[in-house]
């Protein structure tokens, strides 16, 4: 046995081992919490913006906060007195809730650039068509506001407002081109830019992009055909744990009992938990092909 002398030490240690490990990486522990929390709300918040959401900064955080903090306090306390499933389901419900709102706004994006992407085909044939009737790019752009609806025209409009208050037309392009992070629209911003400058047939230039726009979604679409099996597969396979969980369950309620009841038990559902998360991220990226 450790005598309370030794015991105090090995205290000590630990504390002065503890201090001097936070002294030496203190600055990147800091760094690191303001990147996952300042750094993760000023990224909502300039994402939201570029779809044309606006939402107060501190109104972000404060979401974090209650989604991460406040969910996980009430699992918490709805789970006691069994303090331990209460401290580990808490912390899952707390670290997801944090780390939620920044894929779910950059789904958000990704559909709002699809859609822009696929109303671009129309819209650029728009223009092409009045380009070739007598129209400037900036009364082609007005007319595409005109007959199309979003996104296509709040970003379309939001070009026009700029040229209207002194910003050049090439800047105002380049502006658009870092809103929505996309091949098509960088190509189609790169071409009007050059084709003023340098000189050039406009309409033909949007034709050509049209139809590469229409290839690129005629390979996607067969990509995403074909890898739609495999997707498909590997979520039936992931399904099976889960499933034969509850029929086990249901059939013998007793023998199954102490997986969920017991530290060892709740420790194995919290490794079935992560694998099944490793393993949706390998198949998708597996069935992921990009273009």
């Amino acid at each position: 046995m450790f005598s309370s002398w030794e015991a105090f030490l090995g205290i000590l240690g630990i504390g002065v081992a503890v201090g001097g490990i936070s002294y030496r990486y203190n600055k990147r522990f800091l760094e690191w919490l303001r990147f996952h929390s300042i750094g993760t709300r000023d990224y909502i918040a300039e994402r939201l913006s570029s779809m044309f959401i606006e939402i107060p900064p501190n109104t972000i955080l404060i979401g974090q906060f209650t989604l991460s903090f406040g969910l996980g306090s009430v699992v918490f306390l709805l789970l006691l007195p069994k303090w331990f499933l209460g401290l580990l389901l808490g912390g899952i419900v707390m670290i997801v809730g944090w780390k939620v709102p920044k894929p779910v706004v950059d789904m958000m994006y990704s559909r709002r650039v699809s859609k822009l992407v696929a109303q671009m085909v129309d819209g650029l044939g728009l223009m092409s068509n009045g380009m070739k009737s007598g129209l400037s790019v900036v009364q082609a752009m007005g007319l595409v506001t005109q007959e199309m609806q979003n996104p296509i025209r709040q970003e379309f409009e939001l070009i026009l407002n700029e040229n209207k208050l002194g910003v050049s037309l090439e800047e105002a392009f380049t502006n658009f081109s870092k809103r929505v992070k996309s091949d098509d629209v960088e190509m189609f911003v790169t071409s009007v830019n050059i084709l003023k400058e340098t000189g050039g047939n406009l309409a033909e230039t949007f034709d050509t992009i049209v139809s590469t726009i229409r290839e690129r979604v005629k390979v996607e679409n067969k990509i995403k055909a074909l890898t739609s099996q495999g997707l498909v597969q590997g979520i039936f396979v992931m399904s099976v744990p889960p499933v034969l969980g509850f029929l086990l369950y249901q059939s013998d309620p007793d023998f199954m009992r102490p997986l969920f009841t017991t530290t060892i038990g709740l420790i194995v559902c919290m490794v079935i938990v992560v694998l099944e998360v490793i393993a949706f991220f390998i198949i998708r990226k597996i069935v992921t092909i990009d273009v």
